[in-house]
């Protein structure tokens, strides 16, 4: 499939670690692609380069083939943008900010309106008296407003209620579903996981870990926690040759990883003692990611 957004060598450097330091990345077409990490780590600065805002000093950004910098308004034009930092003029109505956009595109307001009532948005108020939510639902009404092919989206539910947020993840899969590309950044793992098809993870400006979800949904090994009647079971089932996460005998508890070879084996053995309870724990991106970080702080 073709590659719409390519980072070949991307180097920014602000001093103190900050920037972004050697990235590469390529997204294909019809992609939902996460750029995941915590506040600070390079994810904006990556973004800034994909609009054109600003010059790499090594390496570079590509939208559909064109060099971000290089040609920014031609990359613009298949773009649907999203701030992580949102300023809006502040005399002027958020009906009349959505006009204002919709008239220098070109373009009529019918999708305006049908976002609008999507997001359960009254544009008519003063901008400079919009909370963050509703400033959030503006900036997502204008960045998709003119139905763009890619969506280059900076932590896009930033200030939303949980019922919008779950929202904005269904009009991500109908994106998806459209065919359009979506680049989206985000430290909500939740967001990421239940939208995304690939996942890359930046820390102090580097990639450290990329992954496929599908891998992460559908990951081999299982983690089981177990809860035994008894501590002196609890210490006993300890003492097999199973991978332990935890052990709580004080709360004769344990929490055991199991490959897909051993899980019949396992069930045998757990059937040997008295249980109050045995749990699968699901794997998430969250816990893939907090792993990758403390497996970091241990090669340190």
């Amino acid at each position: 499939m073709e590659n719409v957004i390519c980072v070949k060598n991307l180097t920014k450097d602000y001093g103190q670690t900050r920037g972004v330091f050697d990235v590469s990345l390529e997204v294909k077409k019809g992609e939902v692609f996460g750029f995941l990490g915590p506040n600070g780590a390079g994810k904006t600065t990556a973004i800034r380069h994909l609009l054109g805002f600003s010059r790499p000093q090594s390496g570079g950004a590509e939208i559909k083939g064109l060099d971000c910098w290089k040609y920014p308004a031609m990359a613009q034009r298949h773009i649907g943008y999203i701030s992580g930092e949102i300023n809006y003029p502040q005399n002027m109505t958020g009906w009349q900010f959505i006009k204002e956009i919709a008239k220098m595109r070109g373009i009529d307001l019918k999708r305006a309106e049908e976002l609008c009532d999507y997001f359960q948005l009254k544009a008519n108020g003063e901008l400079k008296r919009m909370s963050k939510g509703m400033k959030q639902k503006i900036a997502l009404v204008i960045a998709f407003m003119h139905e763009p092919e890619i969506l280059i989206l900076d932590e896009p539910t930033s200030g939303l209620d949980p019922l919008m947020q779950a929202k904005f993840c269904d009009l991500i899969a109908a994106e998806k579903a459209k065919g359009n590309t979506i680049f989206m950044s985000s430290h909500m793992f939740e967001e990421v996981e239940k939208t995304c098809d690939r996942v890359a993870i930046i820390k102090q400006g580097k990639i450290i870990a990329s992954v496929i979800m599908k891998d992460i949904e559908h990951r081999k090994d299982k983690e089981f926690e177990i809860r035994f009647k008894s501590k002196s079971d609890a210490q006993s089932f300890a003492k097999l040759n199973y991978e332990f996460t935890e052990k709580n005998f004080e709360k004769s508890r344990v929490k055991v990883l199991v490959n897909d070879g051993q899980i019949n084996e396992f069930l045998t053995a757990v059937a040997k003692y008295k249980l109050e309870y045995i749990s699968e724990i699901k794997f998430t991106l969250e816990k893939y990611f907090m792993g990758f970080y403390k497996q970091e702080v241990q090669d340190a």
